[in-house]
């Protein structure tokens, strides 16, 4: 073997006979592999002398050992003990442990430095996992860098969904879960949030749906929790009558109405690859989701490219299934954020027994408010069991009632008893009933407790 692929061999941690002896054969494909990679790829070039920077591309937390970063040294050379600073966070750490990942079980070797061009991990035995996050860059305390690596940016999330455990005993590994999460996605926000029927949880920031489903399925996975992901929606743009802006992630941080000048929410670049023969389908469908069209673009006479632009908050929830059942499963989507639009959003409400559930509260369009509230106020008549006086079911926007239903009272036969008597006495019974009611239904009006599965009709996604 030539002594610079033996060199090579050495720098990943390996034996010369590892590499000669791979699935049982001589390994010398490998070897000229190597061989050929060190003469083509040209090194990287020597900035040794320059300030430390180190790229976070990766990290991982340990329980005996705290935050594990994976590296790629960019200018000088990092040493074990080594007090370092991550520009971003301002989080300083000492190197306990660098190395470089080598296959094999313990996939870590030790080193005792990490030069320009290497990459390799550092163990900073931080113990907040907050503190270091994918992009940043890590420079050495007493020498820092001028400036961090180009490129970094906090991720700004587009979409958001209340993440909640089935049972209410898993929400400490929930808790856990999420700081994991965390330490690796970058993109990913959450703060903690409640609701009355799903109890404690965590509202989410995410890019988009695919990351939803990307960090829904890594906690089912990874953590074994069983989940209940709320309905998506966006982060609005609100511009007060006064001055100054705010960005409002839930409809109970809207503001009043006399106090808003302005409301924009996200729209994004929507591009649809579907057959020739569904075109009209899908444009009827982005129609339906106020889309806007810009143009079509054939790449054969049986495929075409739909360019639109459509507001998230129409793309985020059921876009891409409702896509595939027009077209057969054939059409592909992809979304890419473009501007800020000024809509005309509005907080429906939702009242039961005359009293405001906060949980149920919903952000739409003015126009689509009556429609969306008969669908909540149906769904509630459904699900809410019946108590011993009537029931109000209402959907306001403002202080206009745009939807509304009744739960009837349950009711006891008072006459049951009754062997005989006069028209007079049997008229005084129901009377005495009907006051009765009417007592029960002012001193419970907030006592109306709302069931999980009435929640989760409003709320999960369909």
């Amino acid at each position: 073997m030539p002594a610079r692929t033996e060199e090579l061999v050495k720098l990943l941690g390996c034996e010369v006979s590892d590499v000669l002896t791979v699935s049982g054969k001589t390994g010398q494909g490998v070897a000229e592999l190597l061989d050929a990679i060190v003469s083509r790829v040209p090194p990287p070039p020597d900035q040794s002398a320059r300030p430390v920077r180190a790229l976070i591309f990766d990290s991982a937390y340990d329980d005996y050992r705290g935050v594990v970063a994976s590296v790629r040294v960019i200018d000088g050379a990092i040493k074990k003990n080594d007090r370092v600073r991550l520009m971003a966070t301002g989080a300083e750490g000492e190197l306990l442990e660098l190395g470089a990942f080598v296959p094999g079980p313990s996939r870590f070797h030790p080193l005792s430095a990490l030069e320009n061009g290497q990459i390799g991990y550092v163990v900073t035995g931080l113990k907040d996992i907050q503190a270091c996050r994918v992009g940043d860059t890590l420079t050495l305390r007493d020498a820092p860098a001028a400036e961090p690596l180009a490129g970094y940016q906090q991720a700004k999330p587009m979409v958001y969904a209340g993440i909640f455990p089935k049972e209410g005993s898993d929400f400490t590994r929930l808790r856990e879960g999420m700081e994991r999460l965390k330490l690796n996605d970058a993109a990913l926000s959450y703060e903690p949030e409640h609701q009355p029927a799903l109890g404690y949880g965590f509202r989410c920031g995410m890019l988009g749906m695919l990351h939803l489903e990307i960090v829904k399925e890594r906690l089912r996975r990874e953590f074994g929790l069983d989940l209940v992901v709320t309905v998506p929606s966006v982060a609005y743009r609100v511009h007060l009558a006064g001055g100054g802006q705010l960005v409002v992630k839930s409809p109970l941080e809207l503001p009043d109405p006399s106090r808003i000048a302005s409301i924009e929410e996200p729209w994004v670049a929507v591009d649809i690859v579907t057959p020739v023969d569904y075109v009209g389908a899908v444009m009827q469908f982005l129609q339906e989701r106020r889309g806007t069209y810009k143009t079509t673009e054939y790449l054969s006479p049986q495929q075409a490219i739909l360019h639109y632009d459509a507001p998230l908050s129409m793309v985020i929830v059921d876009f891409y299934d409702r896509l595939k059942s027009l077209t057969s499963g054939y059409a592909s989507l992809n979304y890419e954020f473009k501007e800020y639009r000024t809509a005309d959003v509005v907080r429906l409400d939702i009242l039961v027994a005359e009293e405001a559930a906060d949980a149920l509260a919903q952000l739409v369009y003015r126009d689509q408010a009556e429609r969306i509230g008969r669908r909540i106020v149906s769904a509630l008549k459904e699900t809410i069991p019946q108590a011993w006086f009537v029931i109000k079911l209402q959907a306001a926007v403002g202080g206009k009632i745009v939807a509304a239903e009744r739960i009837a009272a349950l009711r006891k036969d008072v006459m049951a008893k009754m062997s005989g008597g006069d028209v007079t006495r049997k008229r005084k019974l129901l009377e005495k009933q009907k006051k009765g009611k009417a007592k029960m239904a002012e001193l419970g009006a907030g006592s109306v407790e709302i069931p999980t599965d009435a929640y989760l009709s409003v709320l999960r996604r369909d």
